[in-house]
């Protein structure tokens, strides 16, 4: 299986030195490998000239039948992992922040009373980062936010979630009950998650061509971005779930808009060529508990009203956001 690791190698990046730094072996000990291969086939693989490598005609088919190859291993790996986490009670799962800090830890305590013997291995990643943890084989499940479709997952829609936009209190929005328009919100100071965020991404597909790829800040916590918008950094989009608290203080103020849809499905996704354990089943129907009360995740969030006391206007042209 190395030996057609560094074969593959080597027509993707046209050089046998190369090759070998990726892998991290030596140039002399790749070459040899490939020798060898050569041998055990009967076939000569690779052109070689002071210019780099590349592979022959008889290479190149060989090349095509290693990938199905690798392809194959990779699923009997995987497939093998799962069936040990079957085996040794594990469950390894990765979930977007949304999920991973507001609902994960409630579907953890049920699924723990159906199954007390269960260790699950939680990580909290963004939507891109759990689908390649996926990918990889690192995880058996996961949990996003992002709306892109991923042909080589398959995918359960979990929940609808709300997105809210907020300030803090003496942000010029908050003292308003005229909701703002997309290009507003495209304008104003934004405190962001990175590149990658299922929010982010959702806020993107929202304002089109509206978007501005350049935050005022960008910030990977939640948490983070809550505490510098209440502290008066800008305006954030935030899920419903996560600032549920801060606007029931008072400490963030929902802005009310116009134009704009924004809500979002949290799906859980697994790969399309395993099959889940009893395990992921079981955090999966737990999950899915949430799908009928999912109108309780939308409009949760106070209704974006000002407080009693509170003038209401809209900033000037001058105001920058």
């Amino acid at each position: 299986m190395a030996d057609l690791d560094l074969l593959l190698s080597i027509e993707r990046l046209g050089s046998l030195g190369r090759a070998a730094r990726e892998l991290g072996i030596s140039q002399p000990a790749a070459s040899a490998r490939i020798r060898l291969l050569e041998r055990r086939l009967g076939l000569v693989l690779l052109d070689r000239s002071p210019t780099g490598s590349r592979l022959t005609q008889a290479g190149t088919s060989i090349a095509e039948w290693a990938r199905d190859v690798m392809a194959t291993t990779t699923r009997l790996l995987a497939g093998a992992a799962a069936l040990r986490n079957v085996e040794n009670g594990w469950l390894r799962v990765a979930a977007s922040m949304t999920v991973a800090e507001y609902l994960m830890p409630r579907w953890l305590v049920a699924l723990r009373r159906e199954l007390p013997e269960l260790t699950v291995a939680l990580r909290a990643e963004n939507s891109h980062d759990v689908v390649e943890l996926l990918r990889a084989g690192k995880v058996d499940l996961g949990f996003v936010e992002d709306p892109a479709a991923h042909a080589d997952l398959s995918e359960l829609v979990i929940a609808d979630d709300e997105l809210v936009v907020v300030t803090g209190p003496a942000h010029p929005w908050a003292g308003t009950d005229t909701p703002i328009t997309s290009r507003e919100l495209a304008t104003g100071r934004l405190v962001l998650r990175e590149r990658g965020s299922g929010t982010r991404e959702t806020l993107h597909r929202v304002l089109g061509d509206l978007r501005d790829d350049d935050p005022h800040l960008e910030l990977s916590s939640t948490t983070a971005i809550k505490e510098a918008v209440g502290a008066g950094a800008g305006a954030a989009v935030l899920s419903a779930l996560a600032v549920e608290r801060e606007l029931r203080t008072g400490q963030l103020i929902r802005i009310p808009v116009t134009g704009m849809e924004l809500t979002r499905t949290l799906r859980a996704v697994w790969r399309r060529q395993t099959t889940l354990s009893t395990q992921g089943r079981a955090l999966l129907r737990i999950a899915t508990r949430t799908r009928s009360a999912s109108r309780g995740l939308r409009g949760t969030a106070g209704d974006g009203r000002r407080r009693a006391g509170e003038p209401s206007r809209r900033p000037g042209p001058h105001e920058r956001l």
